[in-house]
Protein backbone atom coordinates (compact mmCIF):
# COMPACT_ATOMS: atom_id res chain seq x y z
CA UNK A 1 0.00 0.00 0.00
CA UNK A 2 1.04 3.55 -0.39
CA UNK A 3 1.22 6.23 1.94
CA UNK A 4 1.95 9.82 0.89
CA UNK A 5 0.04 9.95 -1.69
CA UNK A 6 -1.03 13.06 -4.32
CA UNK A 7 -4.19 13.91 -4.02
CA UNK A 8 -4.48 14.80 -7.59
CA UNK A 9 -2.83 11.76 -8.43
CA UNK A 10 -5.38 9.49 -6.76
CA UNK A 11 -8.18 11.58 -8.41
CA UNK A 12 -6.82 11.08 -11.86
CA UNK A 13 -7.09 7.21 -10.80
CA UNK A 14 -10.54 7.78 -9.79
CA UNK A 15 -11.43 9.48 -12.97
CA UNK A 16 -9.53 6.77 -14.85
CA UNK A 17 -11.88 4.19 -12.73
CA UNK A 18 -14.78 6.44 -14.29
CA UNK A 19 -14.31 6.64 -17.89
CA UNK A 20 -14.16 2.29 -17.93
CA UNK A 21 -16.88 1.63 -15.34
CA UNK A 22 -20.01 0.04 -16.76
CA UNK A 23 -22.33 -2.33 -16.33
CA UNK A 24 -23.51 -2.16 -12.88
CA UNK A 25 -21.66 -2.28 -9.17
CA UNK A 26 -19.82 -5.96 -10.14
CA UNK A 27 -18.23 -4.29 -13.12
CA UNK A 28 -17.06 -0.87 -11.41
CA UNK A 29 -15.43 -3.52 -8.95
CA UNK A 30 -13.41 -4.99 -11.77
CA UNK A 31 -12.46 -1.65 -12.94
CA UNK A 32 -11.31 -0.86 -9.53
CA UNK A 33 -8.77 -3.80 -8.44
CA UNK A 34 -7.49 -3.00 -11.71
CA UNK A 35 -6.88 0.42 -11.13
CA UNK A 36 -6.62 1.04 -7.68
CA UNK A 37 -5.41 -2.37 -6.35
CA UNK A 38 -3.65 -4.24 -9.00
CA UNK A 39 -1.71 -1.01 -10.96
CA UNK A 40 -1.40 1.12 -7.89
CA UNK A 41 -1.80 -0.25 -4.72
CA UNK A 42 -3.56 1.87 -2.76
CA UNK A 43 -5.08 -0.51 -1.11
CA UNK A 44 -4.63 -4.78 -0.80
CA UNK A 45 -6.97 -7.03 -2.58
CA UNK A 46 -8.55 -8.63 1.32
CA UNK A 47 -9.08 -4.52 2.12
CA UNK A 48 -10.80 -4.04 -1.32
CA UNK A 49 -13.06 -7.50 -0.96
CA UNK A 50 -14.01 -5.98 2.82
CA UNK A 51 -14.98 -2.36 1.75
CA UNK A 52 -17.15 -4.54 -0.77
CA UNK A 53 -18.74 -6.59 1.85
CA UNK A 54 -19.40 -3.48 4.18
CA UNK A 55 -20.87 -1.40 1.06
CA UNK A 56 -22.43 -4.37 0.12
CA UNK A 57 -24.90 -3.88 3.20
CA UNK A 58 -25.30 -0.64 3.08
CA UNK A 59 -28.19 1.45 1.89
CA UNK A 60 -26.80 3.48 -1.07
CA UNK A 61 -24.84 3.31 -4.68
CA UNK A 62 -22.85 0.21 -3.58
CA UNK A 63 -19.25 0.97 -5.91
CA UNK A 64 -19.91 4.66 -5.10
CA UNK A 65 -19.33 4.06 -1.65
CA UNK A 66 -16.66 1.58 -2.39
CA UNK A 67 -14.31 4.59 -4.20
CA UNK A 68 -15.40 7.22 -1.43
CA UNK A 69 -14.27 4.83 1.02
CA UNK A 70 -10.80 4.18 -0.95
CA UNK A 71 -10.74 8.41 -0.89
CA UNK A 72 -11.33 8.22 2.36
CA UNK A 73 -8.48 5.70 3.41
CA UNK A 74 -6.03 6.84 0.92
CA UNK A 75 -6.84 11.19 2.24
CA UNK A 76 -9.60 11.89 5.24
CA UNK A 77 -12.76 12.85 4.44
CA UNK A 78 -12.12 15.77 1.85
CA UNK A 79 -10.27 13.75 -0.21
CA UNK A 80 -13.17 11.23 -0.08
CA UNK A 81 -15.46 14.13 -1.14
CA UNK A 82 -13.38 14.98 -3.95
CA UNK A 83 -13.55 11.63 -5.44
CA UNK A 84 -17.31 11.78 -5.44
CA UNK A 85 -17.16 14.86 -6.98
CA UNK A 86 -14.76 13.26 -9.84
CA UNK A 87 -16.86 9.91 -10.12
CA UNK A 88 -20.33 11.27 -10.22
CA UNK A 89 -20.34 14.81 -11.50
CA UNK A 90 -19.19 14.35 -15.19
CA UNK A 91 -21.84 11.83 -15.68
CA UNK A 92 -24.93 13.33 -13.80
CA UNK A 93 -24.08 16.81 -16.16
CA UNK A 94 -24.66 13.98 -19.21
CA UNK A 95 -27.49 13.32 -17.84
CA UNK A 96 -28.92 16.56 -17.27
CA UNK A 97 -28.27 17.19 -20.94
CA UNK A 98 -29.67 13.88 -21.94
CA UNK A 99 -33.08 15.06 -20.49
CA UNK A 100 -33.93 17.60 -23.50
CA UNK A 101 -32.32 15.28 -26.12
CA UNK A 102 -34.12 11.78 -24.86
CA UNK A 103 -36.51 12.27 -28.44
CA UNK A 104 -33.38 12.22 -30.54
CA UNK A 105 -31.13 8.89 -28.68
CA UNK A 106 -34.45 7.65 -28.57
CA UNK A 107 -35.02 7.55 -32.50
CA UNK A 108 -32.04 6.70 -33.76
CA UNK A 109 -30.95 4.16 -31.44
CA UNK A 110 -27.64 4.87 -31.09
CA UNK A 111 -26.57 3.49 -27.52
CA UNK A 112 -28.44 0.01 -29.14
CA UNK A 113 -25.67 0.27 -32.29
CA UNK A 114 -23.08 1.61 -30.56
CA UNK A 115 -23.11 0.43 -27.46
CA UNK A 116 -23.62 -3.77 -28.26
CA UNK A 117 -20.26 -5.16 -27.18
CA UNK A 118 -20.30 -2.97 -23.52
CA UNK A 119 -22.22 -5.34 -21.79
CA UNK A 120 -20.13 -8.42 -22.78
CA UNK A 121 -16.94 -6.36 -21.90
CA UNK A 122 -18.50 -5.21 -18.10
CA UNK A 123 -18.44 -9.31 -17.85
CA UNK A 124 -14.58 -9.57 -18.55
CA UNK A 125 -14.10 -6.76 -15.85
CA UNK A 126 -16.07 -9.06 -13.65
CA UNK A 127 -14.56 -12.46 -14.31
CA UNK A 128 -10.94 -11.54 -13.78
CA UNK A 129 -12.02 -9.50 -10.27
CA UNK A 130 -14.06 -12.70 -9.51
CA UNK A 131 -10.50 -14.91 -10.46
CA UNK A 132 -8.14 -12.51 -8.65
CA UNK A 133 -10.33 -11.99 -5.16
CA UNK A 134 -11.03 -15.78 -5.47
CA UNK A 135 -7.41 -16.80 -5.39
CA UNK A 136 -6.93 -14.23 -2.10
CA UNK A 137 -9.97 -15.17 -0.12
CA UNK A 138 -10.27 -18.96 -0.73
CA UNK A 139 -7.66 -20.55 2.11
CA UNK A 140 -9.19 -23.19 3.63
CA UNK A 141 -11.96 -25.51 2.91
CA UNK A 142 -14.19 -23.24 4.43
CA UNK A 143 -13.52 -20.61 2.19
CA UNK A 144 -13.84 -22.43 -0.73
CA UNK A 145 -17.33 -23.89 0.66
CA UNK A 146 -18.67 -19.85 1.25
CA UNK A 147 -17.32 -19.14 -1.83
CA UNK A 148 -19.58 -21.19 -3.69
CA UNK A 149 -22.34 -20.71 -1.47
CA UNK A 150 -22.07 -17.09 -2.21
CA UNK A 151 -22.30 -17.89 -5.90
CA UNK A 152 -25.10 -20.44 -6.05
CA UNK A 153 -27.23 -18.91 -3.49
CA UNK A 154 -27.06 -15.30 -5.20
CA UNK A 155 -27.53 -17.44 -9.15
CA UNK A 156 -30.55 -18.81 -7.91
CA UNK A 157 -31.98 -16.35 -5.94
CA UNK A 158 -31.73 -12.97 -7.75
CA UNK A 159 -33.42 -10.42 -5.00
CA UNK A 160 -31.62 -7.72 -3.80
CA UNK A 161 -32.60 -8.91 -0.18
CA UNK A 162 -30.20 -12.02 -0.65
CA UNK A 163 -26.96 -9.47 -1.28
CA UNK A 164 -26.99 -9.19 2.59
CA UNK A 165 -28.39 -11.55 3.24
CA UNK A 166 -25.59 -14.27 2.50
CA UNK A 167 -22.81 -11.88 3.70
CA UNK A 168 -24.08 -11.95 6.88
CA UNK A 169 -24.57 -15.63 6.52
CA UNK A 170 -20.56 -15.93 5.67
CA UNK A 171 -19.48 -13.68 8.82
CA UNK A 172 -22.15 -15.83 10.93
CA UNK A 173 -20.85 -19.29 9.94
CA UNK A 174 -16.77 -18.53 10.21
CA UNK A 175 -17.29 -17.17 13.48
CA UNK A 176 -19.08 -20.29 14.45
CA UNK A 177 -16.32 -22.46 13.26
CA UNK A 178 -13.88 -20.27 14.66
CA UNK A 179 -11.64 -22.78 17.21
CA UNK A 180 -10.27 -19.15 18.91
CA UNK A 181 -11.27 -18.04 21.73
CA UNK A 182 -11.96 -14.43 23.06
CA UNK A 183 -12.96 -13.61 19.94
CA UNK A 184 -14.85 -9.90 20.95
CA UNK A 185 -13.75 -7.39 23.46
CA UNK A 186 -14.63 -4.15 24.03
CA UNK A 187 -12.58 -1.27 22.06
CA UNK A 188 -13.01 2.19 22.30
CA UNK A 189 -14.64 4.41 19.22
CA UNK A 190 -15.31 7.98 18.35
CA UNK A 191 -18.17 7.84 15.47
CA UNK A 192 -18.37 10.96 13.74
CA UNK A 193 -22.47 11.18 14.50
CA UNK A 194 -22.15 14.57 12.44
CA UNK A 195 -22.79 12.49 9.53
CA UNK A 196 -25.99 10.69 10.79
CA UNK A 197 -27.40 13.57 12.31
CA UNK A 198 -27.15 15.03 8.80
CA UNK A 199 -28.48 11.97 7.42
CA UNK A 200 -31.55 11.94 9.48
CA UNK A 201 -31.85 16.37 9.37
CA UNK A 202 -32.64 16.10 5.67
CA UNK A 203 -34.28 12.69 5.54
CA UNK A 204 -36.99 14.25 8.13
CA UNK A 205 -36.70 17.89 7.04
CA UNK A 206 -37.82 17.26 3.65
CA UNK A 207 -40.54 14.94 4.52
CA UNK A 208 -41.64 17.36 6.44
CA UNK A 209 -41.87 20.26 4.04
CA UNK A 210 -43.53 18.46 1.09
CA UNK A 211 -46.05 17.02 3.43
CA UNK A 212 -46.64 20.88 4.48
CA UNK A 213 -45.92 22.49 1.37
CA UNK A 214 -46.10 21.28 -2.43
CA UNK A 215 -42.74 22.87 -3.95
CA UNK A 216 -41.77 20.44 -6.79
CA UNK A 217 -37.67 21.41 -6.49
CA UNK A 218 -38.18 20.22 -2.89
CA UNK A 219 -40.47 16.93 -3.60
CA UNK A 220 -38.18 15.94 -6.43
CA UNK A 221 -35.25 16.32 -3.60
CA UNK A 222 -37.19 14.18 -1.40
CA UNK A 223 -38.17 11.53 -3.72
CA UNK A 224 -34.54 11.00 -4.74
CA UNK A 225 -32.92 11.24 -1.13
CA UNK A 226 -35.38 8.45 0.21
CA UNK A 227 -34.97 6.79 -3.20
CA UNK A 228 -31.08 6.91 -2.14
CA UNK A 229 -31.55 5.21 1.34
CA UNK A 230 -34.23 2.42 0.63
CA UNK A 231 -32.43 0.97 -1.79
CA UNK A 232 -29.65 -1.58 -1.32
CA UNK A 233 -27.30 -2.88 -3.91
CA UNK A 234 -26.79 -0.20 -6.10
CA UNK A 235 -28.70 0.81 -9.63
CA UNK A 236 -30.40 -1.72 -10.70
CA UNK A 237 -32.30 -2.24 -8.11
CA UNK A 238 -33.58 1.04 -7.62
CA UNK A 239 -34.47 1.46 -11.47
CA UNK A 240 -38.25 -0.99 -10.36
CA UNK A 241 -38.24 1.80 -7.46
CA UNK A 242 -38.38 4.99 -9.85
CA UNK A 243 -40.27 3.08 -12.66
CA UNK A 244 -43.42 2.71 -10.07
CA UNK A 245 -43.16 5.89 -8.30
CA UNK A 246 -42.23 8.14 -11.38
CA UNK A 247 -44.33 6.47 -14.52
CA UNK A 248 -46.71 4.20 -12.76
CA UNK A 249 -48.12 6.45 -9.84
CA UNK A 250 -47.20 9.98 -10.24
CA UNK A 251 -47.00 9.53 -14.30
CA UNK A 252 -44.06 12.74 -14.05
CA UNK A 253 -43.09 10.56 -17.08
CA UNK A 254 -44.27 8.52 -19.98
CA UNK A 255 -43.01 4.81 -20.17
CA UNK A 256 -40.98 5.11 -22.92
CA UNK A 257 -38.68 8.43 -22.09
CA UNK A 258 -38.39 6.47 -18.57
CA UNK A 259 -36.88 3.27 -20.82
CA UNK A 260 -35.10 5.37 -23.32
CA UNK A 261 -33.06 6.87 -20.73
CA UNK A 262 -31.96 3.60 -18.68
CA UNK A 263 -31.24 2.62 -21.98
CA UNK A 264 -28.87 5.97 -22.12
CA UNK A 265 -27.27 5.09 -18.72
CA UNK A 266 -26.21 1.94 -19.62
CA UNK A 267 -24.29 2.88 -22.50
CA UNK A 268 -21.95 5.46 -20.33
CA UNK A 269 -19.46 5.03 -17.82
CA UNK A 270 -19.89 5.85 -13.93
CA UNK A 271 -22.43 5.56 -11.63
CA UNK A 272 -25.94 3.94 -12.37
CA UNK A 273 -27.32 5.87 -10.27
CA UNK A 274 -26.63 9.27 -12.04
CA UNK A 275 -29.85 8.18 -14.02
CA UNK A 276 -31.72 10.04 -11.37
CA UNK A 277 -30.38 13.27 -12.76
CA UNK A 278 -31.53 12.02 -15.93
CA UNK A 279 -35.43 11.33 -14.16
CA UNK A 280 -35.80 14.43 -12.70
CA UNK A 281 -34.95 16.44 -15.53
CA UNK A 282 -37.79 14.74 -17.66
CA UNK A 283 -40.04 14.65 -14.32
CA UNK A 284 -40.04 18.78 -14.51
CA UNK A 285 -39.99 19.21 -17.82
CA UNK A 286 -43.08 20.91 -17.68
CA UNK A 287 -42.35 23.77 -15.74
CA UNK A 288 -39.48 25.29 -18.13
CA UNK A 289 -35.37 24.36 -18.72
CA UNK A 290 -34.00 26.68 -16.01
CA UNK A 291 -36.79 24.14 -13.63
CA UNK A 292 -35.48 21.09 -15.46
CA UNK A 293 -32.42 21.67 -15.05
CA UNK A 294 -32.22 22.28 -11.00
CA UNK A 295 -34.35 19.05 -10.96
CA UNK A 296 -31.70 17.19 -12.94
CA UNK A 297 -28.87 18.18 -10.88
CA UNK A 298 -30.90 18.28 -7.47
CA UNK A 299 -31.72 14.97 -8.08
CA UNK A 300 -28.67 13.77 -8.82
CA UNK A 301 -26.70 15.04 -5.66
CA UNK A 302 -30.21 13.91 -3.64
CA UNK A 303 -30.04 9.99 -4.80
CA UNK A 304 -26.00 10.27 -3.81
CA UNK A 305 -26.15 12.16 -0.35
CA UNK A 306 -27.79 9.91 2.21
CA UNK A 307 -24.88 7.02 0.87
CA UNK A 308 -22.50 8.87 1.11
CA UNK A 309 -23.13 10.48 4.32
CA UNK A 310 -23.49 6.81 5.59
CA UNK A 311 -20.00 5.88 4.16
CA UNK A 312 -18.53 8.94 6.22
CA UNK A 313 -20.15 7.72 9.28
CA UNK A 314 -19.68 4.33 9.22
CA UNK A 315 -16.00 4.00 7.54
CA UNK A 316 -13.87 5.65 10.77
CA UNK A 317 -15.50 3.10 12.90
CA UNK A 318 -15.09 0.07 10.66
CA UNK A 319 -11.35 1.08 10.52
CA UNK A 320 -11.37 0.21 14.25
CA UNK A 321 -13.74 -2.02 14.69
CA UNK A 322 -12.26 -4.71 11.91
CA UNK A 323 -9.29 -4.97 14.26
CA UNK A 324 -11.05 -6.56 16.48
CA UNK A 325 -10.22 -10.60 16.30
CA UNK A 326 -13.87 -11.80 15.87
CA UNK A 327 -14.45 -9.15 13.03
CA UNK A 328 -10.90 -9.95 11.35
CA UNK A 329 -12.46 -13.99 11.55
CA UNK A 330 -15.98 -13.09 10.39
CA UNK A 331 -14.18 -11.01 7.36
CA UNK A 332 -13.09 -14.36 6.13
CA UNK A 333 -16.46 -15.75 5.97
CA UNK A 334 -17.60 -12.67 4.21
CA UNK A 335 -14.78 -11.82 1.53
CA UNK A 336 -15.45 -15.27 1.05
CA UNK A 337 -18.83 -15.11 -0.13
CA UNK A 338 -18.66 -11.32 -1.62
CA UNK A 339 -15.92 -13.35 -4.25
CA UNK A 340 -18.97 -16.04 -4.87
CA UNK A 341 -21.26 -12.87 -5.09
CA UNK A 342 -19.16 -11.56 -7.93
CA UNK A 343 -18.67 -14.40 -9.90
CA UNK A 344 -22.37 -15.06 -10.08
CA UNK A 345 -22.84 -11.55 -11.34
CA UNK A 346 -20.69 -12.18 -14.37
CA UNK A 347 -22.76 -15.56 -15.02
CA UNK A 348 -25.98 -13.85 -14.88
CA UNK A 349 -25.33 -10.59 -16.74
CA UNK A 350 -23.26 -12.48 -19.68
CA UNK A 351 -26.77 -15.13 -20.00
CA UNK A 352 -28.67 -11.88 -19.47
CA UNK A 353 -26.90 -10.60 -23.06
CA UNK A 354 -26.82 -13.82 -24.35
CA UNK A 355 -24.33 -16.53 -24.77
CA UNK A 356 -23.68 -16.15 -28.36
CA UNK A 357 -20.03 -16.53 -30.17
CA UNK A 358 -19.57 -12.87 -30.21
CA UNK A 359 -20.28 -11.70 -27.02
CA UNK A 360 -17.68 -14.94 -25.48
CA UNK A 361 -15.52 -13.39 -27.72
CA UNK A 362 -16.01 -10.17 -26.16
CA UNK A 363 -15.69 -11.40 -22.78
CA UNK A 364 -12.46 -13.45 -23.59
CA UNK A 365 -10.70 -10.30 -25.21
CA UNK A 366 -11.30 -7.90 -22.63
CA UNK A 367 -10.37 -10.14 -19.83
CA UNK A 368 -6.93 -11.53 -22.01
CA UNK A 369 -6.06 -7.99 -22.19
CA UNK A 370 -7.01 -6.66 -18.50
CA UNK A 371 -4.77 -9.34 -17.45
CA UNK A 372 -1.98 -8.29 -19.34
CA UNK A 373 -2.46 -5.19 -17.69
CA UNK A 374 -1.01 -3.49 -20.49
CA UNK A 375 -3.93 -1.83 -21.72
CA UNK A 376 -5.64 0.76 -19.83
CA UNK A 377 -9.24 0.56 -19.12
CA UNK A 378 -10.82 3.39 -21.18
CA UNK A 379 -8.99 2.24 -24.35
CA UNK A 380 -10.46 -0.81 -23.96
CA UNK A 381 -13.94 1.02 -23.29
CA UNK A 382 -13.14 2.87 -26.68
CA UNK A 383 -12.13 -0.62 -28.58
CA UNK A 384 -15.44 -1.75 -28.46
CA UNK A 385 -17.43 1.34 -28.84
CA UNK A 386 -15.52 1.64 -31.89
CA UNK A 387 -15.75 -2.54 -32.69
CA UNK A 388 -19.79 -1.39 -32.37
CA UNK A 389 -20.18 1.55 -34.38
CA UNK A 390 -17.98 -0.79 -37.49
CA UNK A 391 -19.88 -3.62 -37.45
Amino acid sequence: MKSNVLWKTFLKDAFICSLGAYGGPEAHYGVFIDQLVVKKQYLSEEEMVELIALTGILPGPSSTQTLVAIGYKVGGPLLAFLTLIVWALPVILVMTLLSFLWQFFNSVNLTTDIMRFISPMAVGFIALAAYRLGTKVITSSMTAILFLFGALTTYLIQSPWIYPTVLLFGGLVSVWLSKEKNLFYKISVKPPWVYLGWFAFFAMTSLIITFIAEVPLLAMFERFYRYGYLVIGGGQVVVPLMYGELVEINQLMTSQQFLTGFGLVQGLPGPMFSFSAYAGGIAASTYGPLIQVASALLSGVAIFLPGVLLIFFVYPIWEEVRRIQGIKVALKGITAVAAGLIGASAIILLQRNGVTLPNVSIVLLTTALLYSKKVPAPLIVVFMIALGLIL
